[in-house]
């Protein structure tokens, strides 16, 4: 049941706070202290009682605690969370009462931002038309109304004369975005046009010519434009989404463009040719946040290919933390913080930064990924279903990561055979997913596959011990005692041979 108490309303099964002005960033540990106060008003509750129930079974810093009350009270009027020093703390503001029952919401627009067209003439200036799309893209995706494809299912209809109907059904959306690009010399000419796809009429279409420095002014008009025509549909914002002009150097911006690219395949092998030309951005304008938070996500990435050097985790965030100097707002920059506190084992802190970089652009799906292999690592696997789920849903064509993440979050909450099903879907297995692969058929007393599994990480990690191959590519967990029973199984398996 829902509770409603001054102007705000907590819905219980959406996990979900409205305020005055539509939906507001918690965090999932905020909401769960928060549910705990409404529920018994004018009563004074103890730290360590709020402890217990929102960290169960965890043992967590008190000022982790008070991060969360802070988070609350900005959120809310300060007067209402009361701390009782010595004692902890009590809701002190409108009575909560359970609300009416509510008519269900509108389901949300949906929209795939396709490929614009490279029209000028020039195979190398791809990157180009392929930038605007992205950023259009990812502004759209800041829109928390709307559900955004992100750019690696969208660009599978890169190049193709595209029955728009067909494009709209293979991606489940309503509305399809296309358009194009011709960038001679110093001008640009942008054309798009926004299509329901249900009855294929134009709802809203446009051209644009313009000195290229206009560019950004142009990106956000579009966006601007593509959400007044969806606003009958969703309670939108659309003047508090002006950004700010990210660079005034143009070069930067084309490097940026050709990194962005690059790294959009989160392949190591192709994402790693995107860091030069992040250097050679942020050389040019060394105030071009994007760029710093573009680049700390890829120094960051790197961990998981170069067998978990802690150093790249410890520069990227050094890059992050000039990045969010610059803009607090660079989503890329808060993943980037969340994904090295992660894997540096630092899990609230990788909360809290993860957390705003879903409120920055919750439509982003490798963002998503990464929340919920989080939330997997601190022993909620069925919550980091649901995200990664919901990241899957905004990339659906996208490939690698999401079997590979979901095997690993079923493996956690022992769904074995469902996990293998994942794994088996992989053209390669991952050494880290190997090791969870060997668990699941062990424990499906699959013992034959689990050995010969075996054989073949023993292979890749010549000279390591079990212990130190599962220390390697396993030990992630905030419960010591994943990785200890991880290690048994492995130890019997050998043991068995």
């Amino acid at each position: 049941m829902d509770l409603e108490f001054g102007n705000y309303r907590l819905k219980r099964a959406e996990r979900l706070l409205l305020g005055p002005n539509g939906p507001m960033v918690l965090s999932a540990r905020s909401f769960d202290i928060l549910v705990m106060l409404l529920e018994r008003p004018d009563e004074v509750i103890g730290k360590t009682e709020l402890f217990d129930a929102v960290w169960p079974s965890l043992v967590v810093e008190e000022n982790t605690l008070q991060v969360h009350i802070s988070a609350l009270r900005k959120l809310l009027p300060a007067e209402m969370i009361v701390t009782v020093h010595g004692r902890g703390y009590k809701y002190a503001g409108p009575k909560p009462f359970v609300a009416a029952t509510e008519a269900p919401a509108p389901p949300r627009p949906s929209i795939a931002v396709l490929p614009f067209d490279n029209m000028s003439g020039d195979p190398e200036q791809d990157y180009f038309s392929d930038g605007i799309t992205e950023d259009i893209i990812a502004e759209l995706g800041k829109f928390r109304e709307f559900l955004v494809i992100a750019r690696n299912s969208s660009f599978q209809f890169r190049g193709k004369a595209n029955d728009v109907a067909e494009v709209a059904n293979k991606l489940g959306v309503q509305y399809v975005v296309e358009g194009s690009v011709r960038k001679i010399a110093n001008r640009v000419r942008v054309t798009v046009q926004l299509i329901d796809a249900s009855s294929t009429a134009h709802i809203w279409g446009e051209h644009y010519d313009r000195e290229l420095d206009d560019i950004f002014a142009i990106q956000d008009e579009i966006t601007q434009m593509i959400a007044a025509r969806l606003a009958r549909q969703a309670r939108t914002a659309i003047a508090s989404r002006a950004r700010a002009r990210p660079t005034d150097n143009m070069s930067a911006y084309e490097f940026y463009l050709r990194a962005l690219q690059l790294a959009a395949t989160y392949d190591y092998d192709t994402v790693r040719e995107a860091e030069p030309f992040l250097r050679q951005a942020v050389k040019l304008d060394p105030r071009f946040a994007a760029a710093h938070a573009l680049l700390s996500f890829v120094e960051t990435l790197k961990f998981f290919w170069i067998y978990y050097n802690p150093d790249v985790l410890h520069s990227g965030l050094e890059i992050a933390r000039t990045a969010l100097q610059l803009d607090p707002d660079e989503a890329y920059g808060h993943l980037a913080t969340g994904f090295a506190h992660l894997y540096l084992r630092q899990f609230r802190q990788a909360e809290i930064s993860l957390d705003r970089a879903v409120a920055l652009n919750p439509n982003d799906p490798f963002i998503l990924s990464i929340r919920a292999l989080h939330l997997n690592y601190t022993d909620r696997p069925d919550e980091a279903l649901v995200e990664i789920n919901e990241a899957q849903r905004r990339d659906p064509y996208a490939v690698g990561w999401y079997e590979d993440f979901r095997g690993i979050i079923l493996t956690t909450a022992g769904r074995y055979r469902e996990a293998t099903a994942c794994y088996a879907k992989m053209a390669t297995v991952p050494p880290w997913s190997l090791v969870r692969l060997i668990v699941c058929h062990s424990e499906l007393g699959e013992i034959e596959q689990a050995q010969d599994l075996l054989a073949k990480v023993k292979a890749h990690y010549l000279g390591l011990r079990l212990d130190e191959i599962v220390d390697t590519e396993v030990d992630f967990y905030e419960d010591p005692a994943v990785c200890s029973r991880y290690r048994a199984i492995l130890q019997r398996i050998d043991q068995q041979e």
